[in-house]
């Protein structure tokens, strides 16, 4: 605009100049004016446009209304009706509408209009030849053509920058997302290079972010997690989705399984290729708590055919005994007879006893719902254990609990009895000089495992021993009845414990390391007295 504008007023100022001798005088001042103006005014408004950071909408008007002035000027010195110069008008008009809103074109439109109309009236007169009405037409076509334009424009532009907007706030969220999501989430390309991991992902792989990008993920992810990498592999690879797949994760000390989900994105730029984003999260406290349940249905199972065989065998047992009993205590009855009359009355209170054991397991239940303070059974529960015969020489068994008191609702002497069982547990694990430590500790609700039976805030009792530890064959089967490794026991304390808990609607965890075991309670914390169902 600004160099048009100057080569309008230079070309006019050169016309009077070649035509000095046959120009007025008026004419060749006008020109000069003209181009004068149109120097001075062009050099202000390009500093004013370098200077400031955003204009108005008067900037640009004002812009319209001297270029319509300078070319009035050029088409009166050329002749109204003949000049060939009346076509800058349109083009004034156009920019100005480009420039202006709607209404403000419409303005540009009118003025020049009314500039033109009015140098026509100057020079011929009232009378409006053809060819003026025709340019006055052509303008005012142009001046509404060009404004609507410009407005239908300036919408979409606007509608452009407002999509825009949205991309980069979308953009913003979707990042931030993805670096406060808790899941992992891992993109390679096609050639097996780690394009983008979130922070999730390398707190769990136990990396940082920085140094997995550009890698390739088989060899970055070769010891930590090869399964994580093999299925990206495949993948990328075969194209083929992994749905609810399960791999494992080996990070520092702790090893762990997770689940993972794999899809592809098809490149949609020139270059050809595919990229493969893997999303994967912990999965250990799901995998445990789905144990705890198939646990837990299988020992109601076996306590149903225990008390079924209980019954069925205790009656005969005890007809059994009597018998032998006055067989025994005959006087036709020979020393031998005695002997192992008396073997067979040992043994038959033997298995009375186990079977009681078996009933005991069978009979489970909360019979009665109090509000107790776990901390107290705890306390009872550790000193029982300390003082049990078991307990080596040289054993500290000590208990921690808040000494404001911490309530459950449940039943007392089931819960009791549970604690005691999971302490002895630890006590007779223990070598000489050991220790095991009962801590009882209240647990908020945002760290209570995901699928536990309750949705609340949450009582943690742990029981901790030094001991040499359980094998991993050996922990898969401590909770199954009859199941034990110590001469002389039934292997029916840990499941009867793990009823009571059940019952009371909380979950038993164990984890062991060749540095000892800890077996972890969880338990509803009710302090409004909310019940438990019997």
């Amino acid at each position: 605009m600004y160099i048009g504008r100057v080569c309008v007023g230079v070309a006019i100022f050169v016309a009077a100049l070649y035509r000095w001798r046959n120009v007025d005088a008026g004419d060749t001042l006008a020109a000069t004016l003209a181009l004068f103006c149109a120097i001075a005014f062009t050099a202000g408004s390009a500093w004013l446009s370098s200077s400031s950071r955003r204009l108005g909408l008067s900037f640009f008007f004002t812009q319209s209304l001297f270029d319509l002035g300078l070319v009035t000027v050029v088409v009166h010195l050329t002749g109204s009706d003949v000049s060939n110069f009346t076509a800058l008008y349109i083009l004034v008009i156009t920019v100005g509408s480009l420039m202006l809103p709607f209404a403000g074109g419409l303005l540009v439109a009118a003025i020049g209009i009314a500039m033109y109309w009015i140098d026509a009236i100057w020079g011929l007169g009232f009378t409006l030849p053809i060819g003026v009405a025709l340019h006055l037409s052509v303008f005012a076509i142009v001046g509404f053509g060009s404004a609507y334009i410009s407005a239908r424009l300036r919408q979409a532009g606007a509608g452009k920058e407002e999509l825009e907007a949205q991309l980069v706030l979308a953009r913003l969220q979707a990042d931030d997302i993805l670096r406060n999501i808790g899941s992992g989430i891992l993109t390679v390309d096609e050639a097996g290079r780690v394009l983008y991991a979130n922070p999730s992902a390398g707190r769990m792989l136990g990396v940082t972010v920085e140094s997995l990008i550009g890698k390739q993920v088989a060899q970055s992810l070769a010891e930590s997690a090869p399964g994580l990498a093999l299925a990206l592999e495949r993948t990328v690879r075969e194209r083929i989705r992994i749905h609810r797949g399960e791999a494992v994760i080996t990070s520092f000390d702790r090893r762990f399984s997770i689940g993972l989900t794999t899809t592809t994105i098809e490149a949609r730029t020139d270059q050809s290729g595919v990229s493969a984003t893997a999303i994967f999260q912990d999965i250990t406290d799901n995998k445990r708590l789905e144990e705890l349940r198939l646990r837990a249905e299988r020992l109601e199972g076996v306590a149903e055919l225990s008390a079924s065989l209980a019954h069925e065998i205790k009656n005969p047992l005890a007809s059994i005994r009597s018998a032998v009993e006055q067989l025994a205590a005959s006087p036709r009855a020979t020393e031998d007879e005695e002997i192992l009359g008396k073997l067979i009355v040992r043994e038959s209170d033997r298995l009375s006893r186990l079977l009681s054991e078996f009933l005991d397991f069978a009979r489970v239940r909360v019979t009665r719902v109090d509000r107790v303070d776990i901390g107290a059974i705890a306390k009872t529960a550790t000193s029982l254990a300390a003082t049990h015969p078991d307990c080596k020489r040289g054993v500290q068994v000590t208990c921690v609990a808040p000494q404001e008191p911490v309530f459950v609702e449940g039943d007392e002497d089931l819960l009791h009895r549970a604690v005691f069982n999971i302490a002895l547990n630890a006590v007779q694990a223990v070598q000489v000089g050991g220790s095991v430590k009962v801590e009882v500790s209240r647990l908020p609700f945002a760290q209570v495992p995901s699928g536990t039976p309750f949705q609340q805030d949450a009582i943690a009792l742990r029981v901790t021993d030094d001991g040499p530890g359980i094998p991993d064959d050996v922990k898969e089967r401590v909770f199954d009845p009859f199941f034990t490794t110590k001469s002389g026991g039934t292997g029916l304390g840990l499941p009867i414990a793990h009823r009571a808990i059940d019952a009371h609607r909380g979950i038993l965890l164990v984890e062991s390391t060749a540095f000892g075991t800890q077996f972890t309670v969880l338990l509803p914390h009710s302090p409004l007295g909310a019940g438990v169902p019997a």
